[in-house]
């Protein structure tokens, strides 16, 4: 890579460092204020404060990114989209660039993104923080040889993102959910068997526990699927401006009420949601060749 990339990649770093600690100032002591006073309307006012702040940070990044690395992000489809509407989110998971490329394109256009993270990356500086702050769902899901050896783990999983979304109910908000669990590799590809081409197998139980616990508040479904023509990128690659061009299709679904059921222990149900599932998956899978196969023509 030539060293021109390497001084582009330093400073979208840099930038991303001194943008977030400009946003660390106000959003710590905020966070701190909703927490002490124990007042629906107020915590209500705070989180359109602290969600306003996470959305003037994404744009200062979004400039810095448009300006260094030059990529162009084409977005195409359904995008009669209101930032007053609840939303959950449906993306494939190819690169850490997804979450950066999702945030940057969807800022403004739809209420500010939450997702689930792992509970261990609340240690992460500064940012986990910052996610707990804006009230991100930590997350530990149990292992079966976890649960065997205590079972009064089983279930501990779906009670927490139970309470995690019982607090997006008074705000608009957007719940993004990597059905894959990881990023895709052809490595994991082949391990897992996947019947899919450019997928991996999609885990269904979490969008269904998430679903249930706003109990039919989330009306539309945001398929999302990412397609990068030079292949998936590093974030080096892309913050050094080496990713020329980036895909992204989106489509809204109705939410019906028949996904909102017991995923844990209703077997019917959790055949129809697993199946729905997998067709949303075969879609996704369709589309991705579809621009594989225009980004080769050009």
């Amino acid at each position: 890579m030539p060293l021109y990339r390497h001084v582009i990649g330093l400073l979208t770093s840099i930038l991303f460092l001194l943008i977030t600690l400009l946003a660390f100032i106000p959003l710590l002591p905020l966070a701190l204020a909703k927490r002490l006073i124990p007042s629906r309307r107020w915590q209500k006012h705070c989180n359109r404060a602290l969600d306003w702040i996470a959305s003037r940070w994404i744009d200062l990044n979004s400039a810095h990114q448009a300006l260094l690395t030059r990529t162009d992000i084409h977005l195409e489809g359904d995008l009669n989209l209101s930032r007053h509407e609840w939303y959950m989110m449906v993306s494939n998971h190819q690169s850490w660039v997804d979450i950066l490329v999702l945030l940057r394109v969807f800022n403004g256009r739809i209420p500010y993104v939450k997702f689930f993270l792992k509970k261990s990356l609340i240690w992460v500086p500064l940012l986990g923080i910052a996610w707990w702050a804006l009230e991100f769902p930590f997350m530990r899901r149990y292992t079966k040889a976890e649960i065997e050896r205590d079972p009064a783990l089983k279930g501990q999983d779906v009670e927490e993102t139970r309470r995690a979304c019982e607090k997006y109910r008074h705000n608009p908000v957007t719940i993004i959910n990597y059905l894959e669990g990881t990023r895709f590799t052809p490595e994991k590809q082949a391990q897992q068997q996947s019947p899919y081409r450019h997928l991996l197998i999609p885990r269904a139980g979490g969008l269904a526990f998430t679903l249930a616990a706003m109990d039919g508040q989330l009306h539309s479904l945001l398929d999302v699927t990412i397609y990068y023509p030079q292949g998936n990128p590093t974030y080096w690659e892309y913050a050094s401006g080496k990713v020329s061009s980036i895909a992204i299709h989106m489509r809204q679904l109705p939410i019906p009420d028949d996904l909102l059921g017991d995923y844990a222990n209703d077997s019917e149900f959790r055949r129809h949601f697993q199946a729905w599932v997998n067709e949303l998956w075969r879609e996704k899978d369709a589309q991705l060749e579809r621009m594989a196969q225009k980004s080769a023509s050009q």
